[in-house]
């Protein structure tokens, strides 16, 4: 189950949720209040910058500039709160605001063409450099992830956030929750996937503003922040010490002061190879709230650190204005009820309860393309490509191993829990297996999902020999679903899957969240080396042997279409849009 290293392509950009430096009363404030026409339904928003003027590093060996400016969206009287959704493939993705009115939930839908992804608001701010001689050095438009890393801005604010920590990323996102909770500040900054400037030492001028579209849409005032810039050129080979060290091991992943966050990273801590974990990066700067992503994902995109449930009960509309944690029901503040395995063998008689149970979902693959399986194997052409298995809900998928003393596997079990999180009932579902194999070294859970290559007429040309998992919450696929956790405690594998001498396991797949893996070793990917050229179907499957106990099993298979052409050695893929994504 290795999942190798791969380049992320859009956001979760500036995770966590580090607070702010008192933004509220830095030196040099910079704010751009206004009054929404109905202040009791929409929230205040605001443009701010926490600092008057900030000194950026131009590094020789990494060129260009990281303008995070310190500009921040506030959201006071209420929270901004957008949730975006797409019924189908076949849909577009829609967005509607959350307001209120008399204390009541309301949407507001947006208009249509907001949103294109789910990775944030499009041409949000717009960013003007001038040179100290008055010359216009850049000037761009760039997205905006509410979810950015964020902070409190007044001391009687919220103490957490109860929004999710970034953007989905993934293409066959279905549904995602953005928002800066009242009281807080988002970062503007783009993070790793705003491009670098490059600029030679000096002093400039930043000017950020709101594009007048998402003024006008949600009552900002045109009120651009300035920041003072002062840009230094330093080197690596310069530094010395304990600083120097650190400069360089930001390298790995980003630039030095960006921390992991701002930095694509190429492995994920534990499924990466060896399972090695995340290299020490240094600090984000002060002023951008940043600090290492709470979930790098494990597939070709980065994942979106999932998931915080939610908000409202659609079905009771009684309690459609409350916000907060009763009984039986959740804002999105509770968490995954016994995340620790339990210490014994569960005791007393199996039994299935009638209970809310996981409705696993797969989604169809993704990231194809024609593979050597990371190492030169002549004479063999494999098919990779990355599969995500999810979780509907409206319960959470627990799954524990206990391990007899001296025996190769554990048993598994699943776990069912009412609706105040107490468990009552489990029954036994397969087994865990220790894979000891570089890359793994962690406990597997067997039959979780399967990959098969199909052809035209749908049947079975090659199988994956991948069909045992270690479980993680790498992407938020669909955060709107019934009792989706915006926070899940499991989100790599420093969490989970266990040491070689474990005793015990649990492992935990989320309600809204998915778990993407790639394929990309012999024996994980298909070989297609002796497979004809033509049309063929890549299927995901999950729960192949049903064994663990659904919501619905009927809804556990996503095809998706590829036409394999070219010569052995030379082998070409090409994947026609599904519907209407076109990631390959």
């Amino acid at each position: 189950m290795t999942r190798p290293r791969t380049t992320r392509l859009r956001r979760p950009l500036l995770a966590g949720a580090t607070a702010v430096t008192a933004l509220a009363v830095t030196a040099g404030l910079v704010a751009a209040s206004s009054e929404p026409a109905d202040a009791a339904a929409k929230p205040q928003l605001s443009l701010i910058a926490a600092t008057g003027s900030l000194t950026l590093t131009s590094w020789k060996e990494d060129p260009g500039v990281y303008l995070d400016l310190g500009t921040y969206l506030t959201a006071e009287g209420t929270p901004l709160e957008l949730k975006v959704t797409r019924k189908s493939y076949k849909d577009p993705v829609t967005v509607t605001q959350t307001v209120y009115e008399g204390g009541r939930a309301k949407a507001r839908k947006l208009p249509a063409g907001t949103v294109k992804d789910f990775s944030g608001l499009p041409g949000f701010v717009r960013v003007t450099l001038t040179d100290k001689a008055g010359r216009k050095v850049l000037d761009r438009t760039e997205d905006f992830c509410p979810n950015n890393a964020s902070g409190r801005v007044r001391p009687d604010a919220p103490a957490t956030s109860k929004y999710p920590e970034s953007c989905p990323t993934n293409p066959f996102t279905l549904g995602s929750v953005w928002g800066v909770e009242k009281g807080w500040a988002a970062n503007t900054y783009g993070g790793s996937y705003s491009a670098p400037v490059q600029l030679a030492a000096g002093t400039y001028t930043a000017e950020v503003g709101v594009a007048k579209k998402y003024r006008d849409l949600f009552g900002i005032a045109d009120k651009p922040a300035t920041v003072k810039v002062t840009v230094q050129e330093r080197s690596y080979e310069d530094e010395s010490g304990s600083a120097g060290a650190a400069s360089r091991s930001a390298t790995a992943g980003g630039h030095a002061g960006h921390g992991a966050a701002h930095a694509p990273q190429t492995a994920h801590a534990g499924h990466g190879p060896g399972h090695a974990p995340t290299p020490a990066r240094a600090a984000a700067p002060v002023t951008s709230g940043a600090g290492p992503t709470y979930n790098a994902g494990h597939g070709p995109l980065r994942a979106a650190p999932p998931a915080l449930p939610w908000a409202l009960k659609k079905d009771q509309a009684a309690r459609a204005t409350r916000v907060g944690d009763t009984r039986g029901q959740t804002d999105g503040s509770r968490k995954a009820p016994a995340q620790r395995p339990q210490p014994q063998r569960p005791a007393g008689k199996p039994s299935v309860p009638d209970v809310p149970k996981p409705d696993l979902r797969s989604l169809p693959a993704y990231g194809i393309v024609i593979s050597d399986g990371e190492r030169d194997v002549p004479g063999k052409d494999y098919l990779a490509f990355s599969a995500n298995v999810w979780n509907a809900g409206p319960a959470q998928l627990v799954v524990d191993g206990f391990r007899s003393p001296g025996k190769a596997k554990m048993d598994a079990y699943q776990y069912f829990y009412d609706a105040e999180g107490k468990q009552v009932g489990y029954t036994p579902t397969g087994t865990m297996e220790w894979d000891p194999r570089p890359g793994h070294m962690h406990w597997h859970f067997t039959d979780f999902a399967s990959y098969r290559l199909l052809k035209a007429d749908q049947k079975e040309a090659v199988r994956s020999g991948k069909e045992a998992f270690c479980l993680a919450n790498t992407d938020a696929v669909d955060y709107t679903v019934k009792n989706a956790n915006w926070h899940p405690y499991n989100t790599d594998l420093s969490t989970a899957c266990g040491e070689e001498n474990a005793i015990s396991v649990r492992e935990v797949l989320d309600v809204g969240s998915g778990d993407t893996y790639t394929q990309d070793l012999p024996g994980q990917s298909f070989d297609i080396t002796g497979v004809p050229n033509g049309t063929y179907y890549i299927q995901v499957l999950a729960n192949p042997e049903k064994r663990l106990k659904e919501t619905d099993l009927n809804n556990n298979s996503a095809l998706r279409k590829i036409v394999l052409g070219g010569k052995p050695g030379k082998r070409t893929v090409t994947v026609p849009a599904h519907e209407l994504v076109n990631a390959n």
